[in-house]
């Protein structure tokens, strides 16, 4: 897997895996990360890349929340709260936070930007892709960190807007 940050001002595609729900991240054609569903019986996604092994784990009242757990040392080092409209803060146990924000029809476009609302990463849900506009993230592992999550909470809506329409069509009227 080559780094993300080589990739700063670089576009990443991302293509759906069959197995595990997942889904791979590339540059150029080389893999710079994976993400998978952990198991069937399980909400909790796995990310890889060449600077660490993450698991997201859905917290909180209605499981709006996220943990972030280093696979390796089981210890947390993030958490993410939502809040109504697509947006959320994720913060890190060493202090520093990123917004997320979704905006368009059906939420095609993910941003993220620092404390300050510098710009770090923009997703596009429709065309696949994700541009790393600056690294703000101040390492490799925490960029790598947050494209990954910002995929994570993607695959998140999509399971959460598919959830929601089964129910409405089982509900009796």
């Amino acid at each position: 897997m080559i780094p993300i940050s080589s990739a700063v001002s670089s576009r990443f595609t991302w293509s759906n895996l069959s197995r595990n729900r997942g889904c791979e991240l590339k540059f150029n054609d080389e893999v710079t990360g994976t993400l998978w569903h952990s198991s069937r019986w399980s909400s909790d996604y796995v990310a890889d890349t060449q600077h660490g092994n993450w698991t997201f784990r859905r917290s909180g009242f209605w499981g709006t929340g996220t943990e972030i757990v280093d696979s390796a040392s089981q210890q947390q080092i993030a958490t993410f709260k939502s809040d109504w409209g697509g947006k959320g803060e994720l913060t890190y146990s060493d202090g520093p936070r990123f917004h997320f924000e979704c905006r368009g029809v059906w939420r095609p476009v993910w941003t993220v930007t620092t404390e300050d609302s510098k710009a770090v990463l923009e997703l596009h849900t429709r065309e696949r892709y994700v541009d790393v506009l600056d690294a703000g993230a101040k390492c490799d592992a925490c960029l790598a960190l947050l494209v990954m999550f910002a995929l994570y909470r993607v695959r998140q809506a999509e399971e959460d807007a598919a959830s929601a329409a089964v129910v409405a069509v089982i509900a009796p009227s």
